[in-house]
């Protein structure tokens, strides 16, 4: 299903029955790491993915995509499917959509899942390399980020035990338009903190992390769910791609943030 909104074409994978479930994916990558998830899903909810706006299959506009923007789009493509809550589960980049979302709509959100995510921003460094970054991709397309990125994607070894998911994961982030990913790269060096939340995070959250994730630290995530009222954290064994690494635990942990929030009703 395509869905336009704010200058911008979405294809929506609109799958399965039940209560809502929202996958976001990560940066640079598109919507295509959920298929595993989608399929053991399907049959207990409703699983909405898009490609993020300039990334996978969606149209390029002028940037930098702020975070705010983002959930902007998701809210759009939410009111398009006629969707009032759901549950909104994000990967790196998509926990910070997710983040946004609940800051701007949180009466739309009925449970949040950070999956190799953060709550702070960029540090001054973390910023000026992003930056960097988003310069040389427009300079010399996507090579500069394949290089920056991909080696980290997985927990060691990972790569030569599964080449073809190694592959797979190198072809999605390869053929992202570079300007697109520029954009995003820039909206993310601007994003604000999320821990001012915390207290406002009364709903289910579920945390999950890699327990050999190179891009977010495991004690990280662990003050994150300290921090919170009502979050679970989940360790898995893999690096920063569970839906590649730890398929099958990663679909347990969204059955039992679904379950979560079922039980609220």
């Amino acid at each position: 299903m395509l869905i336009a909104t704010d200058g911008a074409e979405f294809d929506v994978r609109d799958e399965g029955r039940g209560p809502a479930l929202v996958l976001l994916h990560g940066f640079p990558l598109a919507k295509e790491i959920w298929d595993a998830q989608a399929a053991a899903l399907a049959g207990v909810a409703r699983i909405v993915r898009f490609d993020l706006r300039g990334l996978g299959s969606t149209t390029v506009t002028p940037g930098p995509y702020l975070m705010e923007q983002l959930a902007g789009d998701l809210v759009e493509i939410l009111d398009a499917l006629q969707i009032e809550r759901a549950v909104i589960a994000g990967h790196s980049l998509g926990g910070y959509v997710a983040l946004a979302f609940f800051r701007m709509f949180s009466e739309r959100c009925a449970g949040l899942g950070l999956i190799n995510s953060r709550v702070s921003a960029d540090t001054p460094g973390q910023a000026a390399g992003r930056l960097e970054l988003a310069a040389r991709a427009e300079r010399e397309g996507m090579a500069p980020i394949v290089e920056a990125f991909l080696p980290r994607f997985f927990a060691p070894g990972f790569a030569q035990r599964s080449p073809e998911l190694a592959a797979r994961a190198e072809a999605i982030v390869a053929r992202t338009d570079p300007r697109g990913a520029a954009a995003m790269l820039r909206g993310m060096a601007a994003r604000v903190p999320s821990d001012d939340l915390f207290d406002e995070l009364t709903l289910p959250v579920a945390l999950v992390a890699g327990s050999h994730d190179a891009i977010i630290s495991l004690e990280e995530t662990r003050a994150t769910a300290r921090a919170l009222s009502d979050a679970t954290l989940e360790v898995l064994e893999c690096g920063h791609s569970p839906w590649y690494e730890a398929p099958d635990a990663l679909n347990a942990a969204l059955q039992r943030l679904l379950e979560r929030v079922a039980s609220r009703v």
